[in-house]
């Protein structure tokens, strides 16, 4: 493994045109919302921040975490679209907005999905936190590992959709981490961008009709998501993203006084995102980034790929000036599955990092065989 790393290609620079300095010209957006954040999906770069770090109710924007943590399941394959899940007494006897789901039904995952995206139903969020995590209780647990791992320090979940409870808070900057990850999820947009649709329900086979709460899905160009929420303590809440070229960005408001407050105060971040940055892509997830060479696997040249999408956002009209570098492991151990890191890709301006990916096999590497190195070794002395 020593001999890999004089073999391994150690670096890969080029120069690009990047600028990723800032100007502070916000003072100018007109936020009337208790609490908001403006935060580039790419590269995670907030742009506008009031109070963005403060414990608030989120109402059902918590529903972020609850479709995330769907979305996952059904990636990693633990769950399918058709798979039926059977409603609880616990589950029909939730209040707010729902889809009227019955206890004793079956509905498929697909349903009860586009119930909670769409019609932010806390019904579904309950039935599908039962089929998931086993019990609510057990559901909650996962919505707030997944929120550590993801860096949200001033968060506590307590139920699956946000409803009134004691001790249940995030933060406007939380949510922005949440959302930003679910949008990672391409499946989960048919979803989100849904602005009416129909589902049928209950025994007796009702067909209920949906429209989106999320108003901007109709009225703001480009609307990706993601999620409204009200309650009398959190009043009006959202968290809005929109993409535009390649300029993808995320607005959330917390604490709006109206329901229109808070559309307004996210467009209006949103507009100022847009008119302001711009996105620039490096690569692209499953993109080709370096060849590597190891001596003792079945295939000697391995490709290297990234492993998420690796954009910058930058002040529209400066300079594009960047380094970008490839470090790789050492004393990898075969065998190696597909999909395991080995490497970054590293972007730096002035020595500095300034944006990274991993990088990833795209095959299993496996060990060779005895005959395959004698050969080798044969193939070597000539």
């Amino acid at each position: 493994m020593k001999k890999l790393a004089s073999i391994l290609v150690a670096f890969i620079m080029a120069i690009i045109p990047i600028n990723t300095s800032f100007a502070n010209d916000t003072g100018n957006i007109n936020v009337s919302s208790k609490s908001a954040v403006l935060m580039d999906v790419g590269s995670g770069k907030v742009l506008y921040e009031k109070q963005a770090h403060e414990k608030l109710p989120p109402a059902s924007v918590t529903k972020v975490m609850t479709m995330l943590l769907c979305m996952e399941a059904l990636e990693s394959g633990k769950l399918k679209l058709t798979d039926e899940v059977q409603i609880s007494e616990n589950a029909s006897s939730m209040g707010g907005s729902q889809i009227f789901l019955e206890a004793g039904e079956v509905q498929d995952v697909d349903t009860l999905i586009k119930g909670i995206a769409v019609a932010s139903a806390n019904d579904a969020c309950v039935a599908m936190g039962e089929h998931i995590g086993g019990s609510v209780e057990g559901f909650v647990d996962m919505m707030n590992k997944k929120a550590k791992e993801l860096g949200m320090k001033d968060t506590n979940f307590v139920n699956t959709n946000g409803l009134p409870v004691d001790n249940h808070y995030t933060t406007a900057y939380d949510i922005a981490l949440m959302s930003r990850e679910l949008l990672k999820h391409e499946a989960i947009s048919k979803y989100l961008t849904t602005w009416m649709d129909k589902v049928v329900v209950g025994k007796k086979k009702v067909e209920v009709g949906l429209a989106n709460t999320n108003k901007m899905v109709k009225h703001y160009q480009g609307t990706t998501g993601v999620k409204t929420g009200f309650t009398q303590q959190a009043k009006y809440c959202l968290s809005a993203s929109a993409k535009r070229g390649n300029t993808h960005l995320i607005a959330v408001t917390l604490g709006a006084e109206t329901s229109p407050e808070r559309f307004k105060d996210s467009s209006n971040l949103l507009n100022y995102g847009f008119a302001n940055y711009e996105s620039v892509n490096l690569c692209t997830k499953d993109d080709k980034i370096a060849n590597i060479k190891i001596d003792k696997a079945e295939d000697e040249n391995i490709e290297l790929v990234a492993k998420d999408d690796l954009s910058l956002l930058i002040k529209k009209g400066g300079n594009k000036n960047f380094e970008r570098k490839v470090k790789l492991n050492e004393n990898l151990k075969l065998p190696i599955k597909k999909g395991s890191v080995l490497g970054q890709m590293e972007i730096y301006q002035n020595k500095k990092s300034i944006g990274k990916v991993d990088l990833v096999n795209n095959k299993d590497i496996n060990k060779a065989g005895y005959m395959k190195m004698l050969q080798r070794v044969i193939e070597n002395m000539f």
